[in-house]
């Protein structure tokens, strides 16, 4: 099977460079808000469990919003911060438009799936973004032919497959629900968007001159005016 090798132009580019810059800044930003949020509440001595997703609870729906931002300790808290960092910058890099989409979606999605159909208890933790990002950074990258897209699957597969075990109702005290209806968004979403952010591939000079209409693609006409600015 041929895997594409992205245009060095584009991957190289000042504007590529800026992107990773971006999202690094980004997961670690929403990374350092997670402890803000948890120290505060630690400091303050405050119960997270109001703001996490109480199924079929009115006062339970504003955990769909905060349920993501609240932590049960500080293990919890570590133990999700790692996979944002790495995943949500990967997120970002590789696939910025998509992340438009995917990432509200795997925010507010599952929260709103378990306070409908989730069992009767408190649902809070960031840890289905973890397995929203898990999904759609695997999925995607087995549906491109790109070799960086690939490269990043065979990652989380590697670092993250174990989370598999998640989604199954095997730990009492763990939102499994909230897993499982993150890992099923991703996945629907990395089927839905495949064709965006799909990155230019190299062309070989065996392969004969650019047809007309790709002498000149938008995305190179963006990263020439970038660096001109």
């Amino acid at each position: 099977m041929h895997f594409d090798v992205p245009d060095p132009r584009y991957t190289h580019s000042a504007h590529s460079r800026a992107l990773l810059r971006l999202a690094a800044r980004l997961s670690i930003g929403f990374v350092a808000v997670l402890w803000l949020v948890h120290l505060m509440n630690w400091g303050m001595d405050l119960d997270p469990l109001p703001f996490g997703v109480r199924p079929r609870e009115w006062l339970g729906l504003i955990g769909i919003v905060t349920a993501p931002l609240v932590h049960g300790d500080f293990a919890h808290l570590v133990a999700n911060s790692a996979p944002l960092l790495v995943l949500g910058g990967v997120m970002l890099f590789l696939y910025p438009h998509s992340s438009l989409r995917v990432l509200p979606a795997i925010f507010l999605g599952p929260g709103a799936l378990v306070w409908l159909f989730g069992r009767d208890s408190v649902h809070l933790g960031a840890s289905g973004l973890v397995y929203g990002l898990v999904s759609y950074v695997f999925v995607a990258g087995l549906l491109r032919r790109d070799r960086r897209a690939i490269a990043a699957s065979l990652m989380v597969a590697l670092l993250y497959g174990t989370l598999a075990w998640g989604v199954l109702p095997l730990q009492p005290r763990v939102s499994w629900e909230t897993h499982l209806a993150a890992a099923v968004i991703g996945v629907l979403l990395a089927l839905a968007l495949r064709g965006l952010d799909i990155p230019p591939r190299k062309r070989y000079e065996w392969e004969g001159e650019p047809e007309a209409n790709e002498e000149d693609p938008p995305w190179w006409r963006e990263v020439e005016q970038g660096g001109r600015q």
